[in-house]
């Protein structure tokens, strides 16, 4: 399970067919809803007896990486996410009921051993250790702690969430136990130290900040690097045969970068084994027409979303006219529009931190509903004044520069975005990014809007603070857009810090209404979970909520 929220929007696998073609409607079968019930997964599951040994998996990418280090602010991406699961340890694996459980390859236990204070007791598995040798011990632990709790601003981290609640990381009965004492109660624990790396990467800014830039150095699973080629855009992970644990059925599993618009053709040509249908009813189609390929479906922990800069010096620095901009965006017909040909009743996504689906969702959008009328009202109330088709202030457009992935369903739901706004007078230009330019400007905050989505975790809450979180200097962890409220910060602290889910969930809404009084950012819809798939591939696909199984993904006897 993943502790941090994925960025997605480049250089991802899943961004690769978050952001892919929709037709808008037109007929074709559509995804079955029983497939998208909470619990569910699609991955052809079979016994390892049945799984061939060998094989290479490939899995497209919309870009190479711009770093490899999860932790680090460009590294918060979908792809790394996914490789890291097949490279580093994970203490805790994301099951498809949205719970985790103890990932016994690397831990012999993981308890929770006081209440008051909180104190967590890793005892690592003593086969475990890296790649060049280095026993995986408590050194580990508190060098990432250190990395990670905003203690020093030259770690450029994407999230401080529950490691600045840890008030110390120490040996425990030997090298091979740690012991964290929280300073302050943090109820998903769980969720800290995923993905996990060594101390050669966190004890220092400058390697935590670009010693995994273009490679990976160091590791510990299943699965370590083989090469990164530049030249063919690929990644190539190679099977470890120092692996302590059960071996991978696999040889080989490679990301290769695709271009969006060739997924369909690429894997009728054997060319990758698997993407992600997303929003389009063309790839559907194709899919399900495409010999030796099948479709699976579960739900999806993804949103899409348009984030707001309202930084200062930004335009939408002003509350009131980016709330303006949020009522001016008919979230409902970009939905039908994007899937609705391939999701019945589809209805967009109302909650910042909760994905449909889930029992604490709730539909919070109430707080900013689409009304132009409103929005029109507000905009001559600021000023803003109707001078042909876009408005105007002290001899000023009211234009903002959207950005967006360079693949078809971004196009789409950026220009569904540019006439609603143009219809309330602010005029929208489109720039176009490929996926490895998408990353970096959401990052440093070059835009006015951008489109992309989110993939949320299984301890939804404190994974979302970075998201929302005050931003301090420089260090905006992964809030891009860069608004925040105080009253925000401060629920937060309270809710991560409440043991009791109903109470948490109920503080999380509260939170989530406030985000919308803020405009923040547009959630659209929660996004399929569909992928294509190679028919002879069995223990991969659709995983739902839960994290992918390396060691048994493989090809059918």
């Amino acid at each position: 399970m993943i502790s941090r929220r994925q960025l997605l929007g480049g250089g991802g696998l899943l961004a690769a067919s978050l952001l892919l073609a929709a037709c808008g409607g037109g007929g074709g079968s559509g995804l079955a809803p029983s497939t998208q019930a909470v619990g569910s997964i699609d991955i052809n599951p079979q016994p390892r007896e049945n799984i061939r040994d060998g094989g290479d998996l490939r899995l497209p990418l919309t870009g190479l990486p711009n770093n490899y280090n999860y932790n680090q602010v460009d590294g918060t991406t979908t792809v790394v996410g996914d490789l890291s699961g097949a490279v580093v340890p994970f203490w805790f694996i994301g099951t498809a009921d949205g719970g985790v459980r103890v990932n016994p390859d690397y831990a012999t236990s993981v308890e929770l051993t006081s209440t008051s204070p909180q104190v967590v007791t890793y005892t690592i598995n003593p086969k475990a250790a890296w790649s060049d040798g280095t026993p995986i011990s408590w050194v580990d632990f508190a060098a990432y702690w250190k990395s990670s709790n905003g203690s020093d601003p030259a770690y450029q981290t994407s999230g401080t969430t529950g490691y600045a609640d840890i008030s110390s990381v120490t040996r425990g009965v030997d090298d091979r136990q740690a012991v964290i004492t929280f300073g302050k109660t943090f109820a998903e624990w769980q969720g800290l130290f995923n993905p996990f790396f060594p101390a050669s990467l966190t004890s220092s800014p400058a390697a935590f900040n670009t010693a995994w830039r273009t490679t990976i150095p160091v590791s510990a699973g299943p699965f370590t690097l083989d090469s990164i080629d530049q030249g063919a855009q690929t990644i190539t992970l190679k099977r470890d045969p120092k692996w302590w644990g059960t071996p991978a059925k696999l040889d080989r599993v490679i990301y290769k970068v695709v271009d969006t618009s060739a997924l369909s053709d690429s894997i009728a040509n054997n060319e990758i084994d698997f993407f992600e249908l997303g929003s389009s009813a063309d790839l559907l189609r194709r899919a399900q027409n495409t010999p030796g390929v099948v479709v699976r479906n579960a739900p999806s922990r993804i949103y899409n979303n348009i984030t707001i800069n309202g930084a200062p010096g930004a335009i939408l620095n002003d509350r009131a006219l980016r709330r303006a901009v949020v009522q001016g965006v008919d979230r409902a017909a970009i939905t039908r529009r994007l899937i609705g040909a391939t999701v019945p009743n589809a209805q967009p996504d109302g909650n910042h931190i909760y994905v449909p689906g889930l029992k604490e969702y709730r539909d919070n959008a109430d707080v900013m509903p689409f009304d132009q009328a409103a929005a029109n009202r507000e905009l001559d109330q600021l000023g803003w004044v109707r001078n042909g088709a876009t408005r105007q202030k002290d001899g000023k457009p009211l234009r903002l520069r959207m950005i967006l992935l360079n693949a078809p369903t971004n196009t789409d739901v950026a220009k569904s975005a540019q006439n609603q706004l143009a219809q309330i007078g602010v005029e929208v230009t489109l720039q176009q990014l490929p996926g490895n330019e998408i990353g970096p400007a959401s990052t440093t905050g070059n835009f006015d809007l951008s489109v992309g989505g989110w993939g949320t975790t299984s301890t939804p809450l404190s994974s979302s603070l970075g998201v929302f979180a005050s931003v301090v200097g420089n260090n905006v962890q992964q809030n891009y857009g860069r608004i925040y409220n105080p009253e925000i910060d401060r629920l937060f602290s309270q809710a991560i810090a409440e043991l009791d889910d109903v109470k948490r969930a109920e503080l999380g809404n509260q939170i989530d209404r406030l985000i919308w009084e803020e405009g923040h950012s547009i959630p659209l819809y929660a996004r399929p979970g569909a992928v294509a798939v190679r028919s002879t591939l069995a223990n991969f696909g659709a995983h739902g909520f839960a994290d992918i199984d390396f060691i048994n993904a493989g090809y059918v006897k």
